[in-house]
């Protein structure tokens, strides 16, 4: 039987974080290297993927940057083929480039805003997971981590935010939706492969700027009393991409502070 540390052991493994070169995208980059992962950042900012991979690269890590527009089949191809030919496998993809296109409240929300929310997450999840599972089916064994969110499971309650803050657009809503069940099919298909498919779903975990008093509303309405952090999410990747997270598939994980309970 192995041992617990041993089941978080990813040395020699090759591992991908799209969307990596910024907030939680960097976390899990860095908690999949500290897990003795090579891994490559990739996002269409290249310049900042290497600055965050140089980052890395001091304290240790072994982090690359590519610039890669994680929509484009092509791109997406191209990025992970250089890693099975620089590594020889493939072991780990987290999907986690996506967004949110500003857009109008219902009843003013545009149609091409919500529809360009819906590609930036579900057609992102989907090309680089197909991808990836190509090159995992003819290994045996891989996994596939995607990024939901908490808005996948739920609606937003106005009443939290400050007029300076919008919420998240209405598209991102049924985007974020999607990709959890984007996941759960993608499970299905791949299991029999040896390929696990488990979507993490973020609770409020925000970005630097955001106003005070919506921050404090956001606090006080999280069970846990403080709002989230990147590295919050780090032991979650670390679990559904290493091989302690081997007989786990088809999941959302909620890392949300208890967002969710109530």
């Amino acid at each position: 039987m192995s041992k617990v540390q041993d089941l978080f052991d990813m040395t020699g493994q090759a591992a991908i974080v799209t969307g990596g070169g910024t907030h939680l995208g960097t976390a899990m980059a860095e908690s999949l290297a500290e897990l003795g992962a090579s891994v490559v950042i990739a996002s269409r900012r290249k310049e900042v993927c290497e600055q965050v991979a140089a980052k890395l690269r001091k304290n240790g890590l072994k982090v690359e940057a590519e610039g890669c527009d994680a929509t484009d089949e092509a791109q997406v191809a191209a990025l992970i083929d250089g890693v099975v030919k620089k590594h020889g496998r493939l072991d780990a993809i987290v999907c986690n480039a996506g967004g949110s296109r500003p857009d109008a409240n219902i009843p003013e929300a545009d149609v091409d805003a919500f529809w360009e929310s819906v590609r930036m997450n579900i057609l992102s999840t989907f090309v680089c997971a197909q991808s990836a599972a190509k090159v995992m089916v003819k290994q045996g064994h891989g996994r596939i981590i995607t990024l939901g969110s908490i808005h996948g499971g739920m609606g937003t309650d106005r009443r939290l935010y400050t007029p300076d803050h919008k919420r998240s657009s209405i598209g991102y809503f049924p985007a974020k939706g999607g990709v959890i069940n984007l996941t759960r099919a993608m499970a299905s298909e791949l299991g029999e492969f040896g390929v696990t498919v488990n979507c993490i779903s973020p609770g409020q975990i925000p970005k630097p700027g955001v106003n005070p008093v919506l921050l404090e509303n956001l606090r006080k309405r999280t069970p846990l009393f403080r709002l989230g952090i990147p590295e919050d999410l780090k032991g979650a990747v670390a679990l559904l991409a290493s091989p302690a997270g081997a007989w786990i598939t088809g999941q959302d994980l909620r890392v949300d502070g208890g967002w969710s309970v109530w």
